[in-house]
């Protein structure tokens, strides 16, 4: 089995420079290693019990990717073999995705959080636009047939404020992201709207997470792909999917505002965006 980092893999820990990070296999599976703190046991205990939960409706779980277990393969670190949870490949079957990583939640440390790491989380969370708005970009790829377009670094992204945020998913259905003139929103239409774009595919995540009162989302991301492949048509269904379990906690019958509010930020975001276009063509 020939394994190799994530081409696509925008946010998170990266398979490379002697770090530990996720594989792929080419074939359709995501390898994540385990954490080897208490991070990695909760994460395989959300996945085990998610899976065989008969409580989460149909149309929910393709929301979340696929598990398959563990395996133990040699890490990408060099530190030999290692447990890793085996996943579905979000980009599989997609030729020049584009990719942004929006972490939910106002914020991010959880109720039992040590101090070290609340103070870490707290500190990220104001110094980013998550406890503004209820949710930041880790990372975004904006690519064609061509290559990549645009793709930030990790030290950019930190940095954006809210009108950055704003600016950067309208350049994400843009076919001039590079450009200085304003995002022209070009596939807007194609990747936000529809019956099955990006928007319908977030209220419909909204409106479970309105009533469920099984989890607790903490430093969970939305991940929004879709395949730019074609002069910025977009093929297929945009992909909507939920990454990041290794801080879930239990419900315990209270809904989850913190994740809800941060749903509802980015729909009313995103909702801007077709809502200004719809304005200027009626000028």
């Amino acid at each position: 089995m020939m394994l190799k980092a994530p081409e696509h893999q925008v946010a998170g820990h990266l398979a490379k420079d002697g770090q530990l990070g996720p594989l792929v296999d080419g074939s359709g599976f995501f390898y994540k290693p385990l954490q080897n703190d208490d991070r990695g046991t909760n994460e395989m205990a959300f996945y085990t019990s998610f899976s065989s939960d008969f409580r989460i409706p149909s149309h929910i779980r393709r929301f979340f990717p696929g598990f398959h277990g563990s395996k133990l393969l040699h890490a990408s670190d060099g530190s030999g073999l290692h447990p890793h949870l085996v996943l579905d490949d979000l980009f599989t079957g997609l030729r020049h995705p584009s990719v942004i990583d929006l972490k939910i939640g106002a914020r991010t440390w959880f109720p039992s959080a040590s101090d070290d790491y609340f103070r870490k989380c707290l500190d990220k969370d104001r110094k980013t636009t998550s406890a503004l708005l209820g949710f930041r970009v880790s990372g975004v790829q904006i690519r064609d047939y061509g290559g990549i377009l645009w793709r930030p670094s990790h030290a950019n992204v930190h940095q954006f404020t809210a009108s950055d945020v704003r600016r950067t998913l309208r350049r994400f259905v843009s076919s001039n992201p590079t450009s200085d003139c304003e995002p022209d929103c070009a596939f807007a239409s194609a990747v936000y709207g529809g019956s099955e774009g990006v928007l319908a595919q977030l209220l419909e995540l909204k409106a479970w997470f309105e009533d469920q009162t099984l989890f607790h989302f903490y430093s969970t991301s939305v991940l929004v792909a879709y395949d730019n492949c074609d002069h910025g048509q977009s093929q297929g269904r945009p992909r909507v999917r939920l990454v990041d379990f290794a801080h879930v906690l239990e419900g315990d019958g209270v809904i989850d505002h913190n994740f809800l509010g941060g749903i509802c930020s980015l729909i009313k975001f995103i909702y801007e965006i077709p809502d200004s276009l719809t304005q200027s063509s009626n000028a």
